[in-house]
């Protein structure tokens, strides 16, 4: 729990000094023996006002809980997500600040939609939409992967109606069976404009009424090089500016309409040097500690997204004045809960009063019966999709049943297609060596008479893990190869599958040197120790997952599509496939 200043409880001083003085009045009444007539004294206004926050980011279509063995299905070890948990834990902070007499805004910093899984994305996100108009959501900002379909798609994501896309072509169904109203909530975009009008997208901001006459204005936008990271045509004829500027050049605007309160929701975030300290703030850095340190000291509190961690910070303005940065993580994992307190005389947050809550959005309540028969009616609705054939193998099946190196037919076919993913390419950079676990293969690519379903394809990859594409020099990979046999893996080995990279090791050699050092070639080129490569694996590997820590040094870290899409899509361009040989590890 993060605060900017002590806890102290409001209603204090005026009002006990009236309960003492009705209390000696009573007992001068019976000290006389007479009868002593006094007016109640007159409750005090209350000084401050105290409203609930509850914000999500990176929802990414995870209506469906994800498997707990998975990093996208839990927090530190605890099963954490899922909608229709999410949307009972939100009831249940809700109640809590209601019975505090509290009310409440909910709101979001991004990417609710996009790269998501099958159970949405089949769906153009509708489901998604509609999930979050039955919890509740009031406001979130746009995120870089809702204009994963273009900005137009987006926009029918906000005024609703239906798309012409063929009822399950490439896997995807607009409006199977009712007409797609649109979200209830609204999309901000204060940093994102038309380049022929100069009008934003969406309205910059929008402002929220409490009691007392209380408001609070929330600023929404996405990170200004949102550009570089989707698809080119997506975005074209808009124009993204800096966030710092945007924001700071709306607070005089926002004054002018008599509101102080001010939170900006922003889809761009940092990274804590403990990913697992998901309610603190340890070693805090990336974009948004720049961000944080120069929005202008009038706005209270910065909502933030983007990097998938959880954080709880307080950083200092520019005027020196500590102020909470936040971020709940992904999938909805977790709910972050801001108090504010607001001072009813200044119509401002007081900050020495407010604090913030990450909590865990754990699977041990109720489902929301409204959640389940959504996500229940998609289900039944995705079924033909799931069925639906992708590709054909020219065997019976791709095993995952590895030769002597540890190197196997299908871990070869996976890392190919996550070579291949071109979500994982930003800023012309392209990966150029693959890297996959060979535990989050968990079945056979199987066929019905050498055909591939889109269901058969997600058996084998069920774990909805998102590809993440970043810079490692020869170093670092050199050092991740003996991780292989070293540390965590000494005692059972875990050899990573791959693509665009050959090695021989010796399974007798001794820890931490095994990998014949004049063996590893990328792209049929020696590995140069001092060269800076890109390669891409799954957001587990990324965090470190399976005792590789030397993903956690890389750089430039960048969140592309599903692992799963990149498979089904492969199997698609490479129709049929036949599984080559296992020649990209050797032992000697």
């Amino acid at each position: 729990m993060a605060f900017t200043g002590r806890d102290k409880k409001w209603l204090s001083g005026p009002r006990a000094v009236g309960l003492v003085a009705a209390g000696a009045a009573v007992v001068l009444g019976l000290a006389t023996g007479g009868t002593v007539t006094q007016a109640a004294p007159a409750r005090p206004k209350p000084t401050h006002t105290q409203i609930q926050l509850l914000a999500i980011n990176d929802f990414h279509g995870n209506l469906a809980p994800n498997p707990a063995t998975s990093s996208s299905g839990n927090v530190n070890g605890t099963p954490a997500g899922g909608a229709e948990y999410l949307a009972t834990q939100l009831d249940l902070l809700r109640r809590s600040a209601r019975a505090q007499g509290q009310e409440t805004a909910t709101v979001a910093a991004g990417d609710l939609i996009g790269a998501s899984p099958l159970l949405s994305a089949a769906f153009h996100d509708e489901p998604t939409i509609e999930a979050m108009n039955e919890m509740g959501l009031d406001a979130t900002s746009v995120g870089n992967h809702e204009f994963d379909e273009g900005y137009k798609e987006l926009l029918r994501m906000q005024k609703g109606g239906c798309l012409n896309d063929g009822d399950g072509q490439n896997n995807q169904n607009s409006c199977p069976d009712h007409k797609f109203e649109g979200a209830d909530f609204k999309y901000l975009s204060a940093n994102v404009f038309y380049e022929n009008t100069g009008k934003t997208l969406f309205a910059p901001y929008t402002v929220k009424k409490f009691r007392d006459g209380q408001k609070v204005a929330f600023i929404g936008m996405t990170l200004e090089n949102t550009p570089n990271i989707v698809t080119k045509s997506g975005v074209q004829g808009l124009a993204f500016k800096d966030e710092v500027e945007t924001a700071n050049a709306l607070v005089p605007k926002l004054k002018k309409q008599g509101i102080e309160a001010i939170v900006v929701l922003i889809h761009e975030g940092g990274l804590p040097s403990d990913p697992k300290a998901f309610n603190s703030c340890p070693g805090i850095s990336g974009p948004i500690t720049d961000i944080a340190k120069n929005l202008d000291p009038a706005i209270d509190a910065v909502v933030s997204g983007h990097t998938h961690q959880s954080y709880n910070c307080s950083i200092n303005d520019p005027a020196g004045k500590p102020r909470l940065v936040t971020s709940a993580s992904s999938f909805g994992k977790i709910v972050t809960e801001i108090r504010l307190s607001i001072d009813n005389a200044t119509h401002d947050v007081d900050r020495l009063n407010t604090m913030a809550n990450n909590h865990i959005v754990t699977q041990d309540v109720p489902k929301d019966p409204r959640l389940t028969k959504l996500i229940t009616k998609y289900q039944t609705l995705v079924a033909p999709i799931e069925s639906k054939v992708i590709g054909h193998i020219t065997t019976p099946s791709v095993v995952k049943t590895p030769d002597d190196s540890q190197e196997s037919p299908l871990g070869n076919l996976i890392a190919d297609a996550q070579l291949a993913d071109p979500s994982t390419v930003t800023n012309g950079k392209t990966p150029v060596v693959a890297f996959m676990n060979p535990g989050g293969i968990r079945a056979d690519l199987a066929s019905t008479g050498g055909a591939v379903t889109f269901g058969a394809a997600f058996t084998v990859q069920p774990f909805n893990n998102y590809l993440v594409s970043m810079d490692m020099t020869g170093t670092q990979i050199r050092a991740l190869l003996e991780q292989q046999f070293s540390g965590l893996n000494q005692a059972s080995n875990k050899v990573l599958q791959v693509a665009g990279i050959t090695y021989t090791y010796n399974p007798a050699g001794t820890p931490g040197a095994k990998v014949v050092a004049d063996s590893i070639k990328i792209a049929g080129q020696p590995l140069v120790d001092a060269t800076t490569y890109r390669i891409v694996t799954n957001n587990f590997l990324s965090d470190g997952g399976d005792g590789f820590p030397a993903f956690t040094t890389a750089t430039d870290k960048f969140f592309g599509g599903l692992d799963i899409d990149a498979f089904a899509n492969y199997l698609t361009a490479h129709d049929p496939y036949t599984p080559g040989p296992t020649d990209r590890i050797s032992i000697s």
